[in-house]
């Protein structure tokens, strides 16, 4: 099998003579249909660099074997991006993706895409999640292509087995992995690393390994656009009480905010919308005009705003109570909580109580303290640029949980081919092009669950299209415009 060798030459501990024997095996192993992972051609883009060390005890020579492009001299410095294997001290080897200390060239467009870095930042997470624990496995650097940047001393201290590597070639080290004595979890680092390297060459593993491959990619896929349930949002309500639920336009964020209330508070809450006139006196509560039979017709008498409502409800209630705010991020939030924000402490154990303006009559008069069974949920659109930013302040006081599109969705919901297909390659191109800023811009599964074929079209074109045409036109994707056109110029031939 293609990882037999590989596998044991990683799970070496320290270098011998013959180290560099072993991985020149293993390296061959990887290619043609007889046991390998990946066509025979694919061998044609990598060339193995193996030197053989014989002053290992040298402090300056550091032992490597390394899968660089073939364009590189035969010896001597190399560069653009590669998967190095370097041996530790007494531990496995540590697996790498590295630029070249020559440079970027000659896989500047990969290294530079923000989908390369994106993704290996996917895969660390992944490999950290599944064998971590309470310590790092993998760490990956944010910009590749900053190789004026070492590793950080907080990682680098944590893999001590791996100081001399560090040492020399820590700028351009960019994505880690450190395995454990478990082969199954090396074995899954190892594909996972090379597979996306493949990838980024254009070469795809041979069939019989192709099933294999997509687990492992829809697994760090899911760190990189992790889902989240109602329980998840549910368990965080418990410990937090207050959580705002942020992401891209159709992730299903004021559904998933409805269907709390009805179906885990049993009808127990209410929604209420901001918008750009919200007020302290519409939220909290203040003077407002009622009907008076005096010479004016009417008076100013204090009036309840929506959060005392909540929490004499919340006070009422059998169970806890939700306050669901729609686009919370529409109104000036700080002006709208005014001295009510005192009370959003999650973890005070006396009560909290502010003296209001006016008494409110009962039962609270013009004292307002926040029940400990008062939840309240915000939701936010990440995609409006034009609404206001939150404060510290405010953001120390919520819990936040991004919700990302999701195929699973799609799936579920069985939407047709021309619905799977555009979320497929709209998604593509986000993930391969997008900045950290713009890829809050992807819209969410809810373009895409059309059933009918005729309608899905026509969805595509009266949804989707005009959503993208406005970011283009505000220049919200400036960078990455043209696969957007190009994506629009195929929903229009549909």
């Amino acid at each position: 099998m293609w990882s037999d060798k590989l596998l044991d030459a990683v799970r070496q501990r320290g270098y011998s003579a013959d180290w560099p024997k072993k991985m020149k095996e293993a390296f061959d192993d990887l290619f043609g249909s007889d046991g390998g992972r990946y066509p025979a051609n694919a061998k044609q883009t990598v060339t193995l660099r193996a030197p053989e060390i014989h002053t290992a005890g040298d402090d300056a020579a550091v032992p490597f074997a390394a899968l660089i492009h073939p364009s590189n001299p035969n010896s001597g410095p190399y560069g653009g991006m590669s998967i190095a294997i370097f041996p530790g001290e007494d531990s496995p080897c540590l697996i790498s993706f590295v630029v070249g200390t020559n440079g970027l060239a000659p896989d500047e467009s990969i290294l530079g895409r923000p989908g390369h870095a994106r993704k290996i930042k996917a895969v660390c997470a992944w490999l950290n999640k599944k064998d971590g624990g309470k310590d790092l496995r993998a760490w990956a650097k944010q910009e590749p292509s900053r190789t004026d940047q070492p590793i950080p001393r907080n990682i680098s201290s944590q893999f001590g087995q791996y100081s001399r590597a560090f040492k020399r070639y820590g700028n351009v080290l960019y994505g880690i992995f450190a395995p454990s004595d478990d082969a199954t979890s090396t074995l899954e680092a190892i594909t996972a690393f090379l597979d996306l390297m493949f990838e980024e060459r254009g070469e795809s593993p041979l069939s019989g390994c192709s099933q294999d491959s997509n687990r492992i990619k829809q697994q760090w896929m899911e760190c990189l656009m992790p889902d989240v349930s109602e329980k998840d949002v549910v368990d965080l309500l418990e410990q937090r009480r207050y959580v705002i639920l942020e992401g891209p336009p159709g992730t299903g964020k004021t559904r998933m905010a409805q269907d709390l209330i009805d179906k885990h508070y049993s009808g127990r809450g209410r929604t209420i919308q901001f918008h750009a006139n919200s007020t302290y006196e519409d939220f909290v509560g203040g003077l407002a005009p009622e009907h008076d039979a005096g010479n004016l017709g009417f008076r100013f008498a204090p009036k309840k705003g929506h959060l005392i409502t909540a929490a004499e409800n919340a006070e009422k209630a059998s169970g806890n109570y939700l306050l669901h705010i729609d686009e919370i991020n529409r109104a000036d939030l700080s002006k709208v909580l005014g001295e009510a924000i005192y009370l959003l402490e999650t973890d005070e154990e006396d009560k909290r109580e502010i003296t209001l303006s006016y008494d409110f009559g009962p039962p609270l008069g013009n004292k307002l303290h926040l029940p400990k069974n008062l939840h309240i949920i915000g939701t936010m659109n990440t995609a409006d640029r034009s609404l206001a930013v939150l404060d510290v302040a405010i953001r120390r006081r919520f819990a936040f949980q991004k919700m990302w599109p999701q195929m699973s969705v799609v799936v579920q919901q069985a939407a047709c081919d021309t619905m799977r297909k555009a979320f497929r390659d709209l998604i593509s191109i986000f993930v391969e092009h997008a900045s950290d800023e713009s890829f809050d811009l992807m819209p969410g599964h809810s373009y895409f669950l059309e059933k009918d074929e005729g309608r899905a079209r026509q969805r595509l074109k009266v949804t989707l299209k005009p959503l993208i045409e406005e970011y283009l036109a505000q220049g919200y994707v400036a960078p990455f415009a043209e696969p957007l056109r190009s994506y629009l110029q195929w929903i229009d031939s549909l």
